[in-house]
């Protein structure tokens, strides 16, 4: 871009001294026009004279309303200034000079202009042509906004970067980063250098199979990759070459940006053996002092061992007087439950809350809900069965919504003991039975519009609540 100053003439040097003559306005126009964007005319009075716009611009036809306004009134504010102080100097200027304006219209928007003013001597009016500078000022600002936009972007990657180092230094878990390509190590934590004997500056690029002994790069990282993508995720066991420590390698694979990255989270055999050590006290004291009852069966659901809230919830008098029994001898629909608990744990994996009837030693019914859970990933499987007693809730029940006749006994106590077509009937009246009660509940003891919910007549109504006894002297 050209700086302010007197342009030096140029014109007659190309015409060997000798000025036109005899060109055509018409002519005229057209070079002035082609030869800028747009020619502006002013009076002396600073008054636009006429208006030029170069063929196929963006502008074209539509500076037609400049001409007769006063070029302040086509300025913004900042640019009248800089036109007053370039008219004044364009006096005294022995040839054009220079200035970038900037328009402002009610019908087009600011766009910036830079023209080179010539004085006309004959009538003391000035003769600028303009080169519009917009398409370069909109390219400026798509390069000030892609700078802004990488700044931002490096801001959220150093945030991003601040919290993934502060995540890695804080976790107590001890990680490794691998590439898979190279095999090397990526980045590592303090609490992962400290179990490999190592610091993290030692540790950064050096190969991750040099770390453990007996191990090749191609082996270590296919037997990882091949760890990480089974289905039961199981660690290996290897030894640190620098600490000599026993570790427990758990490692992911994933992908990042196009390349595959291997995440191994490390554990000292020791604090992982205590780990397992205290769970395992911790249940065998929930075996022994809990108070749900749980009973541990072989697959066909002999008794294997049972706890003591098992033996207190069937009144037995010790554990050699379940030991060996099959579990079906205390339910009081025996092998029916057996079957159903049976079937289910072995399909899914596992049962819950199925409800039944245990029989105990006095022949006493106690209603409990029962989970079971197969256990199939060991040598010897069996079944791991949970019961709770329920007759304290069955107590506090309201009454109505529980019942306690016959009739509302539960579908799965009716299977068994009842023909098909007697559980149809009884179902059927149970259901029906609730269904007036809730709407009588839920109108307040309206008749009518109970009656109008069910979709009944009154007497039909009426009819339905004395088969069932669920009128009171109030409802007469």
């Amino acid at each position: 871009m050209l700086d302010d100053d007197t342009v030096k003439p140029v014109g007659k040097s190309l015409l060997n001294g000798r000025p036109p003559e005899n060109i055509p306005a018409e002519l005229l126009s057209e070079i002035v026009s082609a030869a800028s964007d747009i020619t502006l005319v002013l009076s002396a009075t600073r008054v636009v004279h006429s208006v030029m716009v170069a063929g196929g611009h963006a502008l074209a036809g539509q500076l037609d309303g400049w001409v007769g306004r006063p070029i302040d009134e086509l300025l913004t504010i900042e640019s009248r200034s800089k036109l007053d102080a370039r008219l004044s100097a364009l006096r005294s200027a022995g040839g054009p000079l220079v200035v970038e304006l900037n328009h402002a219209d009610r019908k087009v928007w600011e766009f910036p202009v830079r023209y080179t003013l010539h004085r006309i001597d004959a009538d003391d009016s000035v003769l600028m042509l303009g080169r519009d500078l917009k398409p370069f000022a909109e390219l400026q600002q798509k390069l000030v906004n892609a700078q802004l936009a990488l700044e931002r972007d490096h801001e959220a990657q150093r945030e991003m970067d601040t919290r993934y180092r502060v995540l890695m230094e804080t976790t107590r878990d001890a990680m490794v980063m691998v590439s898979m390509s190279s095999g090397r190590i990526e980045d590592v934590n303090s609490a992962a250098a400290q179990l490999l004997g190592g610091t993290r500056g030692d540790l950064l690029g050096s190969a991750i199979a040099q770390e453990f002994e007996g191990r090749r790069r191609g082996e270590f990282l296919e037997n990882m990759a091949n760890l990480a993508t089974a289905d039961a995720a199981t660690p290996v066991e290897l030894q640190a070459r620098r600490s000599g420590r026993r570790l427990m390698v758990y490692p992911t694979v994933f992908r990042a940006a196009g390349e595959r990255l291997l995440l191994c989270r490390l554990e000292a055999t020791g604090s992982l053996r205590a780990v397992h050590d205290q769970l395992s006290e911790d249940l065998v004291r929930l075996f022994h002092e809990g108070s749900d009852a749980i009973v541990f069966t072989d697959p066909d659901g002999v008794i294997r061992i049972a706890n003591e809230a098992f033996l207190n919830l069937t009144d037995a008098p010790n554990l050699a007087g379940v030991r060996g029994r099959s579990l079906s001898e205390f339910f009081v629909r025996g092998a029916v439950d057996m079957r159903v608990l049976l079937d289910n744990a072995r399909r899914v994996g596992r049962m819950r809350l199925y409800a039944t009837r245990i029989a105990t030693a006095f022949a006493a019914e106690v209603p409990v809900e029962v989970s079971a859970s197969y256990l199939n990933d060991r040598p010897n499987p069996g079944l791991a069965i949970v019961m709770r007693d329920m007759s304290r809730a069955d107590a506090l029940r309201r009454p109505g919504v529980a019942a306690a006749d016959d009739g509302g006994r539960s579908l799965a106590e009716l299977v068994g003991s009842s023909t098909l077509k007697d559980i149809v009937a009884e179902t059927t009246d149970v259901v029906e039975k609730l269904c007036i009660q809730t709407a009588v509940e839920l109108t307040r003891n309206n008749r009518v519009a109970a009656a109008e919910m069910l979709g009944l007549s009154r007497q039909s109504l009426y009819v339905k609540l004395r088969k069932y006894g669920l009128l009171n002297k109030d409802g007469e």
